[in-house]
């Protein structure tokens, strides 16, 4: 209910008043069933107006960390994961990628939109870097199509470390559904993970328009050669 109060009610209408979102390929988005919505991460705005643009709910993880802050600051930034769809995942014990897994794969068994950013996080500089596998698990444990979604802009309306976006349009283009369910019986094989997942990235790259970088952003944070 906080979601969808959020999204048209409290904040949404504001949002998409003030800053005017331009969406590209949203008829790509399926009206009915499960999907995996996997986009490129440029900004901490990515997960308020990709979500803000599609009718129905799109569901993020993040670790559980988020939501059991102390004080107002604790309150508030539970509250932004909720209103932005965000689920908690228990990453104790060295399962993190297994719970979100496990996570999204019951959200898609119940018809609904899971979304994913492959690079596992924002990009440090703006271009696109390589993807996990977990993108291509996902798609094959669930069967569900693959719908890519580029951030065109979303780095220069809010910048990495700038508190409030720009006044700005955010831009976004969605492409066709991947299908990926002649791979369904290699589930497990990592060669096929990477390939699946490379082809992921590759649309990205081509819809976003981005440089792509064959490392991962991970390290390139840390500064690796």
């Amino acid at each position: 209910m906080l979601y969808w109060l959020f999204k048209y009610v409290l904040l949404g209408p504001l949002l998409r008043l003030v800053f005017r979102p331009k969406v590209e390929g949203r008829a790509y988005v399926p009206s009915t069933g499960p999907a995996i919505i996997a986009s490129n991460h440029l900004s901490f705005s990515d997960s308020i107006f990709m979500p803000l643009v599609v009718s129905r709910k799109i569901t993020f993880v993040a670790k559980s960390e988020y939501f059991t802050g102390r004080g107002l600051k604790g309150w508030l930034t539970k509250m932004f994961f909720v209103s932005t769809g965000v689920v908690p995942v228990d990453r104790a014990g060295g399962r993190a990628a297994r719970a979100a897994l496990e996570t999204q794969l019951r959200i898609l068994r119940a018809g609904a939109l899971a979304g994913i950013y492959p690079e596992g996080t924002r990009s440090p500089d703006g271009r696109l870097y390589r993807g996990k596998t977990g993108v291509a698990r996902l798609a094959l444990e669930s069967g569900a199509p693959v719908v890519p979604v580029a951030m065109l802009n979303l780095d220069v309306v809010q910048p990495p470390g700038q508190v409030w976006p720009r006044l700005m349009r955010p831009r976004m283009r969605f492409g066709p559904p991947m299908d990926f369910s002649r791979y369904a019986d290699r589930l497990g094989d990592r060669a096929v993970e990477r390939a699946v997942t490379d082809e992921i990235m590759n649309e990205l790259r081509r819809l976003s328009g981005r440089e792509y970088v064959d490392m991962y952003a991970q390290q390139a944070k840390a500064g690796a050669p």
